[in-house]
């Protein structure tokens, strides 16, 4: 038996999301329907993280098993030619059996991105959630510094009382910074991990703070609250990537281009 892991980007636009959907086209399902055409066999494959309907990954994690073991460089392009051109198998490394893509992460970085050009520009409609009311950065990065560090995030977290979230609420928040771009800026998120919508809910309410309906300090207040009621409306799915995801040095160290 053999494992292996996936680091696969995706354009999430036209899918549900990475986990299945009854009705619907998941990131998951196409992906195990092409590696059951390679593998000959059905083939689960475990993600690091579900990503939701309209968001993004650049660095997405999964692993699955399989019985032989295979050419990581051919496998890859091999899944590559039956994939759809919005979804692309970026690396494929043996790992070993007791790695979990879920569970094995140390580390994950979002990325969400705000385009605050008067005019949208078309290349970037579909990546990036237009702002075009006057935002004072100033009061937003004020804000984000209320979050950095351990908390119960339960007022930012959808289905705070059940699944992750009920279980353990808190969560800690390394970093959250604000980096300008060519027509806007990005809000890096850095953390072990997230609870679910956890960083549209924080982006959705620092906007608000940033727009002026809310003070920085408001931020605080909310975080404090655990009550999801308390905090703004999540933000755009499309302007959401999940740019990497760490993990220890892997012993075996197969690792192929």
């Amino acid at each position: 038996m053999k494992k292996y892991k996936l680091i696969i980007a995706y354009d999430g636009t036209e899918y549900s999301g990475w986990q299945f959907q009854p009705n619907a086209k998941s990131i998951q399902e196409v992906l195990e329907e092409k590696l059951e055409i390679l593998t000959k066999a059905r083939t689960p494959l475990y993600g690091a993280g579900r990503t939701d309907a309209g968001v993004h990954a650049m660095g997405q994690a999964a692993h699955f098993k399989v019985e032989a073991p295979v050419d990581t460089r051919l496998f890859r392009l091999s899944l590559n030619g039956l994939l759809p051109k919005d979804i692309r198998v970026m690396e494929v490394e043996e790992v070993p059996l007791d790695f979990h893509a879920r569970y094995s992460s140390v580390n994950k970085i979002y990325h969400y991105h705000l385009n605050l050009g008067l005019v949208q520009d078309p290349f970037e409609r579909a990546y990036s959630w237009n702002i075009t009311n006057p935002l004072n950065m100033e009061a937003l990065e004020k804000g984000a510094s209320y979050l950095i560090g351990t908390h119960d995030f339960s007022a930012f977290a959808n289905e705070a009382t059940q699944g992750a979230a009920k279980k353990n609420p808190v969560r800690t928040l390394k970093r959250l910074s604000v980096v300008p771009e060519r027509i806007g800026a990005r809000l890096e998120f850095e953390g072990e991990s997230f609870l679910y919508k956890m960083v549209r809910n924080i982006t959705g309410t620092l906007i608000e703070v940033a727009k002026g309906k809310r003070a920085p300090e408001e931020m605080k207040e909310i975080l404090e609250s655990r009550d999801r009621k308390r905090a703004g409306r999540a933000a755009p799915a499309k302007g959401l990537f999940l740019v990497r995801i760490d993990y220890p040095p892997n012993p075996l160290n197969t690792k192929k281009r």
